[in-house]
């Protein structure tokens, strides 16, 4: 074993470069001001991940549905990442509309993302509704839209836990880029 950022690293396991799609949630933002989406593809692909899509939708539950649902049919997506639309604003939909998308929510990713906002945010955590799931062998994460909250997840949760070599467990193993060919 290895450490890395003080966890332990498996030496025997070859990083799995997984194909990721990011998705901005946003009723203003374009891809000159997406700073958030701009920030998890350089993480992405600074780790050695493939950023296969990028897209910006407007906070409609309809919309938002429509193309991570596009994206979890296709088997050659391991992993979604979407900033934004968590919130509680009126227009704040994203746990509307991808919730009932996941065959399975990861209930540790949301109380550990606001675990660690704590000490950025202070209790303002509380009004964070991150959440992970999976859906037809895609991991799918929803942020915050805020460029820090990106990072806090990156950081804090989302680097490990996309990187096969990560001890003793990490959601690669759990998403088609594990199926053997």
């Amino acid at each position: 074993m290895i450490k890395f950022s003080g966890k332990e690293m498996s030496k025997s396991v070859e990083f799995v470069s997984l194909n990721t799609a990011v998705l901005t949630i946003s009723d203003t933002r374009n891809l000159a001001t997406d700073s958030s989406g701009q920030y998890l593809v350089d993480q992405l692909q600074g780790v050695g991940h493939n950023v296969a899509f990028r897209d910006i939708v407007v906070d409609d539950i309809y919309l938002i549905r429509a193309l991570i649902s596009g994206w979890i049919a296709k088997p050659e997506i391991h992993a979604i990442i979407c900033t934004g639309g968590t919130g509680f604003t009126g227009r704040d939909s994203t746990p509307e509309a991808v919730k009932p998308l996941l065959d399975k929510e990861i209930d540790g990713f949301g109380e550990l993302f606001r675990h660690l906002s704590l000490r950025d945010v202070g209790t303002s955590t509380v009004q964070s509704r991150a959440f992970g799931g999976m859906a037809n062998n895609t991991v799918v994460f929803c942020l915050p839209g805020s460029t820090g909250a990106c990072k806090t997840a990156w950081n804090g949760i989302l680097k490990e836990q996309l990187d096969s070599r990560h001890s003793p467990c990490n959601f690669v193993p759990h998403t088609n880029a594990a199926v053997k060919k």
